[in-house]
Formats: C-alpha cells, sequence, structure tokens
C-alpha cells in the first residue's frame, strides 16, 4: 500500500500512515484467507500483455476493523491500471457483522460477473501442485477488458478556487497529479505531458460545463460518483503545437467513475464510443451527434454501482457513510 487517504480517519478511526505501515489485509475482519484478496487483480499481472494496463473494475464486501475493534462494512470499487491498484471504499457504520467466509467480487462489465475468488484461488493452488508434482509450470492468464481504462488523480479543487480567488486569475480547474498510461489509448497525449496539466483542457468545449459540475458534486459527495461526457482526441497539450481546428477534432466518449477526499479527486475513465465534432446551430449551440461505439449491449457503470439500497441489497437502515 502506497497511498491513502486521511477520510481513513473518519472511517476506521486509524491514521493512514499506520494502516499503510501495518498492511491493508492486517485489518480484514472476515474469515477467508489474506491471500484471497491479493488473488482480484493478479490475472493482470502479465505485462508481455497488450491490455494489460487497462483497468478491470470489480466490486466487493468486505468488513474491516476499526479503532475499537470492531468489524464495519466497506463495499470496495477496486480497478487497475498498469502497475497501480486504485480502490474507493464506502463504509457503512450500521451494519452487522456476518462473516464472509469466501471472497465473492462482481466483476462490472455487461455479463456482471460473480466470481468466487477463494473457490478460485484454491481450484489454482490445486492445479498448480498437481502440475509442479509433473515439473511442469501453470500457465499465465490474462483478463482482457472491451473499454479502453484510465485512471487520474486530480489535486485538490477547493484549493483550486481559493488560490484563484486571491490571484485574481481565472481558475483552469484541478491540474493533473497522477494519469496512468493507458490514457494513450483513449486520447493522443502521452501520460509524461499531462504532468500538472490541466484537466478540464482536455474535455470539449461543449461539455466543459457539466464536467465543472461533475467536479463540484465530487467534492461535496462522499460516495462514488459517475458521470458521461467527452474529451478531445486531440487536444493541445505541448506549448508551440499546432491546434487541431474544433471542427476537426473528433469526440471521444467517455464514463466517469469517481470519488473524492480531502486530498484530492480519483477518477476512471472508460472509453464507451465517438463522435464527430459537434455543429453549431443558427445560434451557435452545439447540436449533439450520435455516438459510435463497438458494443449495443453496454450497460454504464453508473448502473452497475449504487449506493441505492435497492440495487446494492443494502438495507435502509445502512445509509450512513463516511
Amino acid at each position: 500500500m502506497l497511498y491513502l487517504s486521511s477520510g481513513c480517519r473518519d472511517a476506521l478511526g486509524f491514521t493512514p500512515e499506520f494502516v499503510i505501515q501495518q498492511g491493508g489485509t492486517h485489518f480484514i475482519a472476515d474469515s477467508f484467507s489474506d491471500t484471497d484478496y491479493s488473488h482480484v487483480h493478479s490475472d493482470m499481472l502479465d505485462t508481455d500483455d497488450p491490455d494489460a494496463d487497462q483497468a478491470c473494475v470489480y466490486m466487493m464486501w468486505l468488513y474491516i476493523r476499526n479503532a475499537d475493534d470492531v468489524p464495519v462494512l466497506n463495499r470496495v470499487v477496486s480497478f487497475k491500471c498498469e502497475s497501480c491498484i486504485v480502490c474507493v471504499n464506502t463504509a457503512y457504520l450500521d451494519a452487522p457483522f456476518k462473516d464472509h467466509r469466501e471472497l465473492e467480487v462482481q466483476a462490472l462489465d455487461g455479463a456482471m460477473r460473480r466470481i468466487n475468488v477463494t473457490k478460485q484461488r484454491m481450484a489454482r493452488d490445486e492445479a498448480e501442485r498437481a502440475l509442479a508434482a509433473q515439473g511442469k509450470a501453470p500457465p499465465r492468464q490474462n483478463a482482457r477488458s472491451v473499454y479502453p481504462r484510465a485512471a487520474f488523480v486530480l489535486e485538490n479543487p477547493t484549493s483550486i478556487v481559493i488560490e484563484a480567488c486571491e490571484s485574481g486569475r481565472r481558475a483552469e480547474g484541478p491540474l493533473i497529479a497522477f494519469v496512468s498510461g493507458s490514457i494513450g489509448r483513449i486520447i493522443d497525449a502521452d501520460m509524461s505531458d499531462l504532468n500538472n496539466y490541466p484537466f478540464l483542457k482536455l474535455v470539449a468545449p461543449e461539455d466543459m460545463l457539466r464536467v465543472t459540475e461533475y467536479i463540484e458534486r465530487l467534492a461535496d459527495s462522499a460516495d462514488v460518483v459517475f458521470e458521461k461526457f467527452s474529451l478531445l482526441q486531440r487536444p493541445k497539450v505541448i506549448e508551440g503545437d499546432v491546434p487541431v481546428d474544433d471542427a476537426d477534432n473528433r469526440r471521444v466518449v467517455v464514463e466517469s467513475l469517481g470519488a473524492a477526499a480531502r486530498d484530492g479527486i480519483m477518477l476512471l475513465l472508460r472509453r464507451v464510443g465517438h463522435r464527430p465534432a459537434p455543429q453549431r446551430d443558427s445560434v451557435g449551440e452545439y447540436a449533439r451527434a450520435k455516438i459510435h461505439s463497438g458494443d449495443a449491449g453496454y450497460v454504464s457503470l453508473a448502473e452497475l454501482v449504487s449506493s441505492d439500497c435497492e440495487t446494492t441489497d443494502v438495507p435502509e437502515s445502512w445509509s450512513q457513510l463516511c
């Protein structure tokens, strides 16, 4: 574990430094093996796989012990981009403890696959022992994703607003503190050029207001928030580059899963299609074009992950979030 937001103290009563020092699995209260959690993303460790740096999103329920040694139910939305695994935890303080003897995760895709990680791990261990007895190496497995995804970490937008007010300059939105290399599969940009770059400059002009309001909603929410918007296929990132005319700059439609903490904002962007640059009508307003997508069975992340009790089987009494 490399980083944990300061919200850990509110949810569990521990400082982030203490949890990082002990290791995340040390606090899991469920009785399944600690190694099961590490198996959730293990199929994506093959660096020879061209899709290995795409995020694969899972949702799981874990009981995590707080500073009073009381198990607290956590909904974990977890995804991997390249060598980084990002988790968004939502704590349900009033949920009664019910030991999960086996770790089950839900893959967030159109099929809504439920995977029993414990049983899968036990079967794999048995198969590997059998192969080892025969002097053979186990096969390498890869998890592939239909939709390219990229992870962003943005600086805290509240500090940007304050700084803009004090300096009198116009805020350009939060700067990008981190972006995964898979961003190059979504838009024509390199991760090294996007560090400390204003995120809003990647957004299509017709969706600027929508994304600004989305960032404001993230700052006010304790849960994951979803939005769909367009990025520019070829943004002007490097100073001195000839900008692409707006009418020739194709839009890349992405769906965003976002969460905010005091430290900043985390975004997972999933490309769901593309559209040509919209035409302007007689009053100068953008007219939206049809989204071109290769999958008619697309199911949005907002439909797959929800804090609505009816869609997550969470009783209404569990609605107190950290």
